[in-house]
């Protein structure tokens, strides 16, 4: 069986599974519910990857908030961050803590997600900034 010429290439797929990855954590958000019942309640089954991200960010949440925490400016805390914007950090640090896909990647799909989804039209470069001083401080 041959491939599907016009199915997405692995990085649109990933590209595409983090996308509906913070669609689906602010959705458990919202609605004050676990991600588990969120992923439950989906008519169409989510694609292992989304799965993956949505599960291991709930999972280690606190790990992860505490991490982001930590690089940000004085006077600033997780509250004061728009919501999109905590969940695309949050998925993140995630991937850097896993230290499986390249650092470069995860920081500019991350930009790209704060540009898309951002609270600000400055979210892009703030998540940059948190995520690169995340990366200098992990390697």
């Amino acid at each position: 069986m041959t491939e599907d010429p016009f199915a997405p290439g692995l990085s649109a797929q990933k590209r595409e599974a983090r996308e509906r990855a913070i669609e689906l954590l602010y959705e458990a958000e919202v609605r004050g519910i676990s991600i588990g019942d969120v992923l439950a309640s989906q008519v169409v089954t989510p694609a292992q990857l989304v799965e993956d991200l949505t599960r291991g960010v709930s999972e280690d949440i606190e790990r992860i908030d505490a991490e982001i925490d930590a690089y940000l400016n004085e006077g600033w805390s997780l509250d004061r961050l728009g919501m999109l914007d905590l969940w695309i950090l949050r998925i993140g640090i995630y991937e850097l803590l896993l230290g499986q896909i390249p650092v470069a990647v995860v920081i500019n799909e991350a930009v790209e997600l704060g540009n898309l989804f951002g609270a600000t039209e400055d979210s892009g470069k703030f998540i940059n900034g948190i995520l690169g001083s995340a990366a200098r401080e992990m390697e």
